[in-house]
């Protein structure tokens, strides 16, 4: 009767876990380039009252007596399954179709993934060359993941390719190649951390990156210019979980309710 106490306290505190994710995805419904998050429990252990026994000659075998003892998170997944593509018209819009993550980051620091396309192009430093950004500043990196790509401020006009080449019309009105916006796959992109502001930074789980050119041969993806991808969130699957949630917190609370009202009983016992 107290272990139901105890594995309804578990309980609560899994569908309240499975609950902040759920917020936090609905929350990032309209974030451009999200992933879902995914809860996933399993259950604690079990004490066991009475071993199995093997079969005999003149007995049967005896399954074992366990009683478990609730239930503990096993995981929480990131989905990284493709989300719907909006059209922009926005020539610095960029969508990967394919697996490929974005490289963003200072060229001699840490690097990070995303792939959320919304970039700009900067002022350029000293008056110099732009430069290819995201909406934090972080340079856009080319296919070799270590350098970033720049415009001239005398370009007067800017195409991205599927490729990924960036080619712009110099002073002299001729079509000039910019750079290659480098895509990263990873072998484990389930093991990426989130960092914040739609990004993802290596873990020890998640495999080194390889960068490399869209519609290379490794299959980084293809870019789509002139279009975001949105949240891969669905309201109808993250509202049936919501209840599915809920339900599941309100029977774990009636568990906790049931053996409160026994224990009650047996202090009343004697009066």
């Amino acid at each position: 009767m107290i272990r139901s106490m105890y594995s309804g306290i578990s309980g609560l505190k899994n569908f309240q876990t499975k609950l902040d994710v759920i917020g936090n995805n609905i929350a990032n419904v309209n974030t451009h380039g999200f992933k879902k998050g995914r809860t996933i429990f399993k259950d604690l252990y079990s004490q066991t009252v009475a071993g199995a026994s093997e079969p005999g000659t003149t007995r049967g075998g005896v399954n074992p007596k366990q009683i478990g003892l609730g239930a503990q998170l096993a995981t929480i997944d990131t989905i990284h399954s493709p989300g719907s593509t909006q059209f922009t018209g926005n020539t610095l819009d960029l969508a990967i179709e394919g697996d490929g993550l974005f490289i963003v980051g200072d060229p001699a620091g840490e690097k990070f993934y995303t792939r959320a396309g919304n970039f700009y192009l900067d002022a350029g430093t000293g008056g110099g060359d732009a430069n290819l950004v995201d909406g934090d500043g972080r340079f856009v990196l080319d296919d070799s993941g270590t350098n970033k790509i720049t415009i001239p401020l005398s370009a007067t006009s800017l195409s991205v390719g599927q490729d990924g080449q960036v080619s712009y019309i110099d002073s002299a009105g001729l079509l000039t190649p910019a750079g290659v916006i480098g895509l990263a796959k990873f072998n484990n992109p389930g093991g990426l951390e989130k960092a914040g502001s739609n990004l993802y930074k290596e873990s020890v789980n998640s495999g080194i990156a390889t960068p490399g050119a869209p519609l290379g041969p490794d299959g980084h993806g293809a870019i789509k210019s002139g279009s975001l991808e949105m949240s891969n969130v669905d309201l109808s699957e993250e509202f049936t979980e919501m209840i599915v949630a809920q339900r599941g917190f309100q029977a774990n609370t009636r568990i906790i309710t049931t053996s409160d009202e026994i224990l009650q009983e047996l202090v009343n016992l004697k009066r």
